[in-house]
């Protein structure tokens, strides 16, 4: 599943934004990061922000040298100003649950909710200006909170990371300034499961770098697999009233939607990432279940045992890591008009085309493509409806008596069995036309009309997918170069 973005993402950034002359990272900052815990409260129409803890905790793992965030992306940013100067010397990108909540049924009824959310940047040798802004529906950003912060405070905690963990590098990639660090939590896993984890971690790194293009740089990732055992063995499940007691409180059925797999406790697994510096989070679910959830620059998690959890995990890692958009329509989302009519998604990898003289990803089309780009959709969605009327017809011929029922039912059957050989005959005449080719395809970000994705196949799109397309390719790595800053 996606979690929220709202993101002013071009394909093409130009160079000069990487190759400004940066700000010093020794004059305003120590090699050490610091962490605002915060709370988030409220409905679709407001929020409020209140400061919980400041910690200050290991090394910092971003890269000194791109110290301001180049990409508007995320329902929120933090940004900090030296106090001194005035001068804005951090900031980032990141979503959070909370921009999820805002545009469900019960936050829109005016029902309030609380969560926890942490901003991560350098440890700062003075006293900072820390400043929230918050995206809106139009993709304009506004401050909604500010607070000075002085790090020589008594109430900044300096206390030791990661306490009772177990760290487990399976892959070492150099220095942590100059590379992209992962830090992938053990959840629901028991004490005599640790090699299981372990195991587990090594099948993943394989997996995440048989995909490119992840598998292009393998050497620039250090990833640290933490463990620290839970009571129990699995993953909550509310809709089966089973409940265990695990280590980062993860649980199926997030926002009522079954197979949405997130946690809330923020606490809890920031306080295990610590013990290692991190670029990213990944949360390791024991369970077998099919199920997960990407937030951008918060986490991305899935289960690990079900035959689909590999694509799952890759999937999320995708939204949590590079900020890239679901490009599916089909399966049901807890939101409402996730994506405004109107306005041009932020995302890099959808796109509203309220320009189509000038696409999001113009630069990468292929020769000859239309835009937008027929892919027979409407004639299997056409041929897709006819198919439920008649399966419906169906169902209720399976109740008559009548002694023509059984006949009617025959052909019926046979009718919808010759449709459905036709949608895939239809859609597999478009997968192999436009195999490979980047153009303008209607049906993405949950809507089935009005946002276009990239390709016809992507694994934003499909599980069916072993590859992303081109656009969601480049995305990606322009965030590995913006860790590493090759």
């Amino acid at each position: 599943m996606k979690r929220t973005l709202l993101i002013l993402l071009v394909l093409a950034i130009p160079a000069v934004l990487f190759s400004r002359a940066p700000l010093s990272f020794e004059q305003f900052f120590l090699d050490a990061t610091m962490r605002v815990d915060f709370f988030i409260t409220g409905d679709a129409d407001e929020e409020v922000v209140t400061i919980d803890e400041i910690y200050v905790q290991g090394p910092w793992a971003g890269n000194p040298d791109h110290l301001i965030d180049p990409y508007i992306k995320g329902a929120y940013f933090v940004k900090l100003y030296d106090i001194a100067t005035n001068r804005l010397i951090f900031s980032r990108g990141f979503d959070c649950i909370f921009s999820e909540y805002k545009t469900t049924n019960p936050a829109i009824e005016g029902v309030e909710r609380a969560y926890h959310h942490s901003a991560l940047f350098p440890e700062p040798k003075r006293p900072v200006r820390f400043v929230l802004e918050m995206g809106d529906r139009e993709n304009v950003y506004r401050v909604v909170f500010t607070r000075r912060i002085d790090p020589k405070s008594v109430d900044v905690r300096r206390e030791t990371p990661g306490n009772g963990v177990t760290v487990y590098k399976a892959l070492a990639g150099g220095d942590p300034h100059h590379s992209v660090d992962l830090a992938w939590i053990a959840e629901g896993y028991a004490a005599h499961e640790m090699e299981k984890f372990k195991r587990d971690v090594d099948r993943y790194v394989k997996v995440l770098f048989s995909y490119e293009p992840y598998k292009s740089y393998r050497n620039k990732f250090t990833i640290y697999g933490i463990f620290v055992p839970s009571a129990e063995s699995g993953v909550d499940q509310p809709r089966k009233g089973a409940y265990v007691s695990t280590a980062v409180n993860a649980s199926f059925n997030a926002f009522h939607i079954e197979r949405y797999l997130l946690t809330e406790d923020n606490k809890a697994f920031r306080n295990l990432a610590a013990a290692v510096p991190y670029d990213a989070i990944v949360i390791m679910v024991n369970s077998d279940r099919y199920g997960g959830g990407g937030i951008y620059n918060y986490y991305g998690l899935s289960t690990v045992d079900h035959e689909l959890s590999e694509k799952v995990f890759v999937h999320e890692f995708g939204h949590s890591f590079a900020g890239l958009a679901d490009e599916y329509y089909t399966s049901d989302v807890a939101y409402n008009e996730f994506y405004p009519p109107g306005v041009e998604p932020a995302e890099p990898n959808i796109t509203a085309l309220l320009d189509p003289e000038h696409v999001k990803w113009e630069d990468m089309l292929s020769p000859g493509v239309q835009v937008p780009t027929d892919w027979g959709k409407e004639r299997v969605e056409k041929m897709q409806a006819t198919v439920h009327e008649l399966n419906a017809a169906l169902s209720e011929l399976k109740k008559s008596e009548d002694e023509g029922a059984a006949a009617e039912a025959d052909r019926l059957r046979q009718e919808i069995a010759g449709l459905r050989e036709k949608i895939t005959e239809t859609r597999d005449h478009y997968l192999q036309l436009y195999k490979d080719k980047v153009g303008v395809f209607e049906g993405a970000g949950y809507a089935s009309e009005g946002l276009y994705r990239p390709e016809i196949e992507c694994l934003m799109f499909s599980n069916g997918m072993n590859r992303f397309c081109a656009v969601c390719r480049k995305a990606i790595e322009r965030m590995i170069l913006y860790y590493t800053g090759d």
